[in-house]
């Protein structure tokens, strides 16, 4: 019986592939590599004639796995919804364990981005917040505090 084998990456489009990039190496992210792919591979497995894309590929410092940030650039992208919450259909956020939410937080406050929310506590345990990115994108950011 064919299954998977393993998690290997998620996928995230955006306009702007130099911001998202800055913003994933900010929480801590690694850049791998940085690339153009086009052609019928591409177009078969996009189900897009003629397209072209821009993507780059970050890990975290632990290995495990990896974000796969892309910007097309034919055709051009479709707007999403930036403001999207935690209850709209589709995937949602990102996440990662962090080892000082608070002070990341800060820095990201700094940066322009806020809290989709607040930071909440569960059971001594974990302490969590929802920060959104760029273009709208929502990053979940946990430390085991317990």
């Amino acid at each position: 019986m064919a299954q998977i084998q393993r998690f290997d990456h998620v996928g995230i489009t955006v306009a702007d592939l130099d911001t998202a990039i800055n913003f994933f190496v900010g929480l801590g992210l690694e850049v791998d590599g940085r690339m153009f792919v086009e052609g019928e591979f591409l177009d078969t497995v996009c189900g897009i004639p003629d397209s072209r894309t821009e993507i780059a590929m970050l890990h975290a410092p632990d290995g495990g796995t990896t974000v796969e940030l892309s910007s097309f650039v034919r055709p051009d992208h479709e707007p999403g919804s930036p403001s999207a919450m935690a209850n709209e259909l589709g995937i949602r956020n990102v996440a990662f364990v962090v080892d000082d939410l608070h002070a990341l937080v800060d820095r990201l406050a700094a940066d322009g981005y806020g809290l989709v929310g607040g930071i909440g506590e569960y059971e001594n345990t974990w302490r969590m917040a929802y920060v959104r990115g760029p273009e709208g994108l929502i990053v979940s950011l946990a430390q085991h505090i317990g």
